[in-house]
């Protein structure tokens, strides 16, 4: 397993890293590019945004080699993966033309959601589902078959969203996406997860590895819409894949945890637009009021702002791992040192950074 995990990770992050400069090149031919023109941008000069293709292919080339060989192996049977491929990879493909055409031309925030909409749909009919949910101490509770479906629709138009809000840093939901797909890993390697979501995963987290130097601050590229909702959208059906096996609440919970920022920041948005807009249209309308904006807001730079979430992501994932290993105790332990610690340094932290910009 773990011999075609660094296969999944490498192939995947050469394919990635090579391929980027590329999607430079394409960007900017097709005028796919993002140009500050409010106070929600944080950059500062026109970039190209086409740079999700590159994470892309470097998935592509990496899992498709992967299960071409595995299947040769008998490690993975197409007889019986194929149909959750398929359904993954239709899904995929919706949300890429949709959001490629988003980013070379524009479209409505609504037809995003209704593509996201129907790539779930498309999840969901080729099997990939959560399929029933075992809660701790509570017996013989049955889940009606509608109530899951929409739960997984749900997440997965969810995921997908919060990983797109989340994108407005310099290698903010790039490097919030890696850390949450290298403790999915480890998560799904503890579960004893089904081997194809496993690849997956790994793929995805090399195709991430080889992008992150061309997106971190100082960006060279952005990832772009095309590609901040296939994150959103391959991180959400792994995530239901890896806990194909094990349906108890702590096993489904877990990647919730993982993701819990982008997921709260996107809930809070709802929330703060629908009160200031009092009208479902106001969803829709972009604010500065994300996050990151708020941690920006108090003087960190934006390196550093980005720094501190993928802190916070990091935290949340080894979290969610001791959780699951180790149970609730140990986890809120480690938790609460880690809240105590960083409550002691964060003043001078704060103070340092108030100096540093005057």
């Amino acid at each position: 397993m773990w011999g075609d995990i660094a296969i999944a990770f490498l192939l995947a992050f050469i394919t990635t890293f090579v391929f980027t400069p590329y999607t430079i090149k394409l960007a900017k031919k097709l005028g796919a590019v993002d140009t500050p023109k409010d106070e929600r941008r944080i950059n500062t000069k026109t970039m190209p945004r086409l740079g999700g293709l590159a994470v892309i292919a470097g998935f592509l080339v990496s899992v498709i080699y992967l299960l071409i060989v595995m299947n040769l192996e008998g490690t993975i049977t197409f007889s019986t993966e194929s149909r959750l491929l398929i359904g993954f990879f239709l899904g995929a493909f919706v949300i890429i033309i949709t959001c490629f055409i988003d980013d070379v031309k524009g479209i409505p925030s609504y037809l995003k959601l209704a593509a996201q909409i129907v790539a779930a749909i498309i999840a969901v009919r080729f099997g990939i589902r959560i399929d029933n949910i075992s809660i701790p101490f509570v017996h013989d509770i049955v889940f009606h078959d509608i109530f899951l479906t929409i739960l997984t629709i749900g997440w997965i138009v969810g995921i997908t969203n919060a990983i797109n809000l989340i994108d407005g840093l310099d290698g903010l939901s790039t490097g919030l996406s890696l850390i949450s797909c290298l403790s999915l890993i480890i998560i799904f390697s503890l579960n004893s997860s089904p081997l194809l979501a496993i690849v997956l995963i790994a793929a995805l987290s090399g195709a991430l590895t080889g992008f992150l130097p061309f997106n971190f601050n100082p960006a060279k590229t952005f990832i772009g819409d095309a590609g901040s909702n296939f994150l959103g959208y391959a991180l959400a059906v792994i995530s239901i894949l890896g806990i194909a096996k094990t349906y108890t609440l702590i096993v489904i919970v877990a990647p919730l945890i993982v993701l819990a920022i982008p997921v709260l920041d996107t809930l809070s948005s709802i929330v703060r637009r629908l009160k200031s807009g009092k009208s479902i249209k106001a969803i829709f309308k972009p604010d500065a009021e994300h996050l990151h904006h708020k941690i920006l807001n108090k003087g960190f730079t934006q390196k550093q702002a980005v720094l501190i979430l993928y802190g916070m992501s990091a935290t949340l994932g080894m979290f969610a791992i001791i959780l699951l290993e180790s149970g609730i105790w140990k986890a809120i332990s480690f938790a609460l040192i880690v809240v105590a610690v960083i409550g002691i340094g964060y003043r001078n932290f704060f103070k340092k950074t108030e100096e540093d910009n005057k």
